[in-house]
């Protein structure tokens, strides 16, 4: 007995010295990454201290040793474009390796945004395009408020393919597969994105120094018990408010679930979706369950084919049933309800549809100009489901508070989701965010400064390109000139891609949605952002990546003559010219008559005889502005405006810094 526990002892000693001893690689570095050509390219890792480490690749080996913490470093010369290759890691291999341009996407919602969300307009190519040259990575979500880490959660290289494209975020995808056509180089994406998330959660301690308000912020959450205890809290206070919200709701507990198909709902009241006076008492938002449901008649041919029900987008949740049947459900409000209807559950004549929707807080509602209906095969034949409904209240509720969201704290982001990634090389920076920070967009300059210059310090290149997406058009506007605090990003967005060198800026005025801070068209801005990338990351400059950009004005009596930047004047004609405006030495504000003359724009109001200011596109969704080159591209929202001089001649532009 003795003998055998001797063995068994030296046996687990010597598989313990055989796990301590095997290389330890990050997640970057594994089957399919993308290597940055043309730059020094660091592996690391982690093993015994003092153990030898032995890289062969592209015919060269590369030595180096463990230090006392067990960590190592080798750094493989620049190498051209090419693959797929293979990396042999001492007892490790890892295969399917490219060299190629690695861009970093980052920001929030719109950068996160997967493919599967965008398939309405993009169903066909995606699911025909394959390119083994172009490879994917999402950085998981993580956070951290103590200092910065040095590795990621786990995550994978994907391959472009059909399968895994859907999981591809969209921007990514569109902006590679254009890389892709313009260089015949390998693309990588990285994509650590975070939806809501706004800037300084982007940015490190150092970044935020002088804003005190952030870091003081972040000083509340560095307590993990406090952090434990608020989620803790949160799941509690969820669970109970459902918990009430399911055993009150008549809907499921009458003797007749009110989605049944031999439910009478003859006594419920007749309703429009988009009626506003269902989701309030007149004063506040009812909150709760509202139960919703519509007969709709099918022919023979519908009976039993294949069919998908679009439900649109609904503020908050639902859960949606045909005939009896339950078909689907959607537990927020942004993403479009796309149910799969079962086989042979339609049938000839009449049918229900019912629909139980759940409001949290604010206004529950149906957003309009989205689809409802039920589409047959690939679109042949519709059924609309629009019209009249019937509705009742199902349970009234106090409205659930929101729950913390960590990830939004300033320095968390940064330190869980950007420092882990310093080693690798990057052809640029990939950013679309802004959309949490207009009601706070007096800082937004310094806060994005402050980024740009953190993150290319961490890369340690002052020229890192780095390319940002402007603010799309959303919402709607009053039919007057008005203050719009997304016009106001956008113009620091301007600002910042005229005043911090090598950065460049995606316009998109005119591809948003005025339902839908998603928009759907990411194919038109990867296409903008791979036009900048042409310019700023490989030094073409004579592409023509901007559309018209504001550069000068002069007053001509009651008339503004604006002059736009050489390269981006060659100005597209137009019947009519519109989204200007123009402010008078009274402070009156009247929309204005502009026409294009030459490669400058003429503006005034009749009615403005001394004009001061001159604005346009200002508004959440400005609506008509057509102002565009012969390239197509827009011309990004601006304002400009100066003291009246004796000469009647000014040069000025917008605002190069922010207001406090």
């Amino acid at each position: 007995m003795n003998t055998i526990r001797l063995i068994l002892i030296l046996l687990a000693y010597l598989l313990t010295q055989t796990g301590e001893a095997k290389i330890k690689l990050p997640v970057l570095v594994s089957d399919g990454m993308v290597l940055q050509r043309d730059q020094d390219i660091t592996i690391w890792g982690s093993a015994d201290a003092g153990e030898e480490v032995n890289i062969l690749f592209l015919n060269s080996k590369y030595v180096t040793v463990a230090d006392t913490g067990g960590n190592w470093q080798v750094v493989i010369p620049p190498q051209q474009a090419g693959g797929p290759y293979r990396m042999a890691i001492n007892e490790l291999e890892i295969s399917n390796i490219l060299i190629g341009d690695v861009w970093l996407g980052s920001g929030q919602s719109n950068m996160e945004l997967p493919v599967s969300r965008v398939m309405d307009l993009y169903r066909e190519e995606a699911e025909s395009y394959t390119n083994p040259m172009i490879r994917y990575l999402k950085v998981p979500l993580s956070y951290n408020f103590h200092h910065p880490l040095d590795e990621i959660k786990p995550a994978a290289w994907k391959e472009l393919t059909a399968e895994n494209v859907p999981s591809f975020g969209a921007l990514a995808y569109f902006f590679a597969r254009e890389m892709y056509e313009r260089t015949e180089v390998p693309v990588g994406v990285i994509n650590s994105s975070v939806g809501g998330s706004p800037a300084e959660a982007w940015i490190s301690e150092e970044g935020l120094k002088h804003f005190p308000a952030h870091l003081n912020d972040r000083d509340i959450y560095r307590s993990d018990s406090h952090v434990s205890n608020m989620q803790r809290l949160d799941r509690e206070r969820r669970n109970l408010w459902n918990n009430v919200l399911f055993r009150k709701d008549r809907g499921l507990n009458e003797a007749i679930p009110w989605f049944a198909p031999d439910y009478n709902d003859a006594h419920w009241e007749e309703t429009d979706l988009f009626d506003e006076e269902w989701a309030s008492d007149g004063l506040n938002p009812v909150n709760g369950t509202h139960w919703f449901r519509k007969e709709f008649t099918l022919t023979a041919k519908q009976e039993g084919a294949p069919a998908v029900l679009r439900m649109g987008c609904i503020v908050d949740a639902d859960s949606v049933f045909i005939n009896g049947v339950f078909i689907g459900t959607t537990a927020y409000q942004y993403p479009p309800r796309i149910y799969p209807i079962p086989a042979n559950l339609l049938k000839k004549g009449e049918n229900i549809i019912t629909v139980r929707l759940i409001s949290y807080s604010g206004n529950p509602g149906f957003v309009e100009d989205k689809p409802y209906k039920i589409v047959f095969g690939k679109g042949e034949e519709e059924v609309s489901l629009e019209g009249i409904w019937k509705h009742r209240q199902g349970t009234r509720m106090p409205a659930l508070a929101g729950e913390t969201f960590f990830q939004y704290k300033p320095t968390g982001l940064y330190n869980a989701m950007i420092h882990p990634l310093k080693n690798w090389g990057l052809k640029g920076v990939l950013w679309y965010q802004g959309e949490s920070n207009t009601g706070r967009y007096n800082e937004y300059y310094d806060l994005m400064t402050a980024l740009v210059c953190e993150w290319r310090s961490l890369w340690e290149r002052h020229d890192l390109p780095f390319l940002m997406v402007q603010l799309p058009n959303f919402m709607l506007d009053p039919p007057y000139p008005a203050e719009s605090n997304w016009a106001e990003m956008r113009e620091i967005q301007l600002q910042l891609s005229k005043t911090i060198p090598h950065t460049g800026l995606a316009v998109t005025i005119d591809i948003g949605e005025w339902n839908d801070i998603h928009p759907l068209n990411k194919k038109e801005v990867g296409k903008r952002l791979a036009l900048q990338a042409e310019r700023i990351a490989y030094g073409n400059l004579l592409a023509i990546s901007d559309g018209p950009l504001f550069r000068t004005m002069r007053a001509d009596g009651n008339r503004l003559i604006i002059h736009f930047k050489e390269g981006t004047d060659n100005l597209l004609p137009v019947d009519k010219l519109k989204g200007f405006s123009l402010q008078g030495a009274d402070g009156r504000v009247e929309w204005a008559e502009a026409r294009i003359e030459g490669n400058s724009v003429i503006v005034w109001n009749d009615q403005i005889t001394e004009p001061v200011k001159v604005r346009y596109a200002w508004g959440n969704n400005p609506e008509g502005a057509n102002l565009r080159n012969r390239e197509g591209l827009p011309a990004s929202p601006f304002e400009a405006s100066f003291p009246v001089t004796e000469s009647n001649d000014a040069t000025v532009g917008g605002r190069t810094s922010t207001r406090r």
